[in-house]
């Protein structure tokens, strides 16, 4: 099978969600023997020749990612009914270079990764493309906005925040449809997401291939950190307004909890492009923000407890997944692991009170033992269900299932 697969960024290196999920996927594609073009957004130093991606991919180009301005953003706002995230990625270089490739090849699948690259399939929709189209959803978008604006609501210095999740929401809602009904097959990576998204399918069908990772990569070699006898850690993208939300709840409501106890408890928020809303917990005694690091393990093995008080997004939470096969002892709210198989709480400790949360995290914190208990248990748990070698034939099914082999 030929394929093409368009990426918001070039999925290399794999330490951030997109590009965990786009690298496994393209990674199981070339063993299962596909013929893989990829037409990424990227600008940096990494140049694709030098990346695994080349071994993967028959053919990579790249597109700078536009500019655009606060000033564009307000007015397409103001102007038009569209969301920003199916503008945030339009460009008419990409657009060209997407066209030519069309042109030059004879695809038969053209895979749009999330909804950011997602604003080029009515654009192939209209070329009349013979390539069958498949969206490959990150998340179910609408819903996200509308429970950040719920979040948002509850605080009123927040409430402007609010007010465009609510437009945002009700914008994207048109976007998901037209994109669900004009791709040959819609991809979910949770079952949460799938609800949501089949009534929007005209054959209100919507498989799932979850998000995954290649669990052999986070064994126990590799650099080792000393951070302290009681260390919680939380990674992720700093600047993505979730995970913003949770450490800044954790920041007020729980983490004075735990150092009511244990006083030299220190938290780690470990991820690129701090927000001014996180930057302002440096002040605060024993919180560390690492900022951008070439690798979250080490992080991760130094950790008493991972910390994943999400309170608002969709999709399987990578973040966990990592946690999870590093073998650390999970602490989290019911929507961080949201899109994960109901028996999870076999492995993690779930609870949305702040109590109860803070609780378990001083418990793990004063047990060594149950900590490694609850770690060995949570990597056999992702092994088992997250690994990529495991998800990779749920993908080829639902090629299988839009005729193509």
């Amino acid at each position: 099978m030929r394929l093409l697969m368009l990426t918001a960024s070039l999925p290399y290196p794999p330490q951030q969600g997109g590009a965990l999920r786009t690298y496994g996927i393209l990674h199981g594609l070339y063993q299962a023997g596909h013929d893989i073009t990829l037409l990424s957004f990227h600008e940096g130093d990494t140049r694709p020749s030098d990346t695994p991606l080349a071994q993967f991919c028959r053919r990579i180009e790249t597109i700078p990612p536009p500019l655009r301005s606060k000033t564009a953003r307000l007015r397409d706002l103001l102007l038009t009914g569209e969301p920003d995230i199916a503008r945030r990625l339009y460009s008419d270089a990409f657009r060209d270079r997407l066209r030519d490739l069309l042109a030059e090849t004879s695809f038969d699948l053209v895979q749009f990764e999330g909804i950011e690259v997602a604003c080029y399939l009515p654009l192939l929709r209209q070329w009349g493309t013979r390539a069958r189209l498949c969206y490959d959803a990150f998340n179910a978008e609408a819903a996200l906005q509308q429970v950040i604006f719920q979040v948002d609501r509850a605080v009123p210095k927040r409430w402007p925040a609010a007010a465009y999740s609510l437009i945002q929401s009700r914008r994207i809602a048109r976007f998901e449809k037209l994109l669900c009904q004009q791709a040959d097959s819609v991809i979910a990576v949770s079952d949460e997401d799938a609800a949501i998204l089949c009534p929007l399918r005209p054959d209100h069908h919507v498989p799932v291939v979850t998000n995954g990772i290649f669990v052999d990569d986070y064994t126990g070699t590799g650099q080792q950190l000393d951070l302290g006898e009681h260390v919680i850690v939380f990674t992720g993208k700093m600047d993505y307004r979730p995970n913003i939300d949770a450490m800044t709840w954790f920041a007020d409501d729980i983490f004075p909890r735990v150092q009511e106890h244990l006083p030299d408890t220190r938290l780690y928020i470990v991820g690129q492009k701090p927000h001014p809303r996180v930057e302002q917990l440096r002040s605060r005694h024993n919180i560390e923000i690492t900022g951008w690091v070439p690798d979250v393990q080490p992080f991760l093995r130094a950790a008493g407890v991972y910390a994943a008080p999400l309170r608002m997004g969709s999709g399987t939470r990578l973040k966990i997944l990592e946690a999870m096969a590093v073998g650390c002892a999970i602490v989290a709210t019911p929507i961080a692991v949201s899109g994960m198989r109901d028996d999870v709480h076999q492995v993690a400790t779930i609870t949305n009170q702040t109590d109860v949360m803070a609780d378990a995290i001083i418990h793990l914190l004063q047990d060594p033992q149950r900590r490694e208990f609850m770690g060995q248990q949570a990597r056999q748990y992702v092994k088992q269900h997250y690994d990529w070698p495991v998800l990779i034939p749920r993908l080829l099914a639902v090629y299988k299932g839009m005729g193509l082999e």
